[in-house]
């Protein structure tokens, strides 16, 4: 079955290029990115594993803690994060999973869990849908998950938007609107009466229709 938001991201444990984890212990009390790929040295996700390099700084300042996964083995893994700092510029500086077994990947709902065999033998096409990425909250909680075509390289600056609203949205009692970004207006949630929110926001709020209540941004 298929993993849905507010669902419990399943606990595994995993040979990873950084060494052997057990998921929710290496969580901790952070928010976390899971984010997976059908096969080692393919075209499209050497690029994106460059990229999530590159941006981990991002990610370490907003306390999200980063790890990928693809099919293949670990030892394939580092061969593969040479070929990455050489084209991209930078090696991956987070833990790669090794799941070889299919393990995770039927965990999570990306291949059937009647899928037979091992990595070995099997091509990207066979894997095409282990290209997934899942946010994932201090309460273990999935909050977001997307699932992408292999033509299409995923936009990791989208995925930070997503996780900069996912924590200001679980701090306070608001919405983000269509392109919001950091700075921009939000939305009162419908929940709050204009009773409870007139004492968050004394000096009130735009109202161009009563459901649609958009205050600044809180800090």
């Amino acid at each position: 079955m298929a993993l849905t938001i507010n669902d419990t991201a399943p606990d595994f444990e995993a040979n990873t290029t950084e060494g052997p984890i057990r998921f929710h212990e290496w969580l901790g009390d952070n928010w976390g990115v899971l984010f997976s790929h059908p096969k080692d040295f393919t075209p499209v996700c050497t690029t994106e594993l460059g990229r999530m390099a590159a941006l981990k700084p991002e990610f370490d300042k907003r306390g999200v803690k980063v790890i990928g996964l693809s099919v293949d083995p670990v030892d394939n893994h580092k061969k593969w994060s040479i070929d990455i700092a050489e084209t991209q510029g930078t090696a991956p500086n987070y833990p790669m999973i090794g799941d070889t077994d299919l393990k995770i990947s039927k965990l999570y709902g990306m291949l059937p869990a009647d899928t037979a065999g091992t990595s070995d033998g099997r091509t990207p096409a066979d894997n095409a849908t282990v290209r997934a990425v899942f946010v994932i909250g201090p309460d273990k909680k999935i909050k977001l998950a997307l699932i992408y075509p292999m033509s299409t390289g995923r936009n990791f600056d989208e995925i930070l938007r997503t996780i900069d609203s996912l924590q200001l949205t679980a701090r306070h009692k608001v919405a983000t609107p269509v392109d919001w970004k950091q700075g921009d207006d939000v939305i009162i949630l419908g929940s709050v009466s204009d009773e409870d929110a007139k004492k968050q926001y004394p000096d009130g709020w735009k109202a161009p229709r009563p459901y649609l209540r958009i205050v600044p941004q809180p800090r």
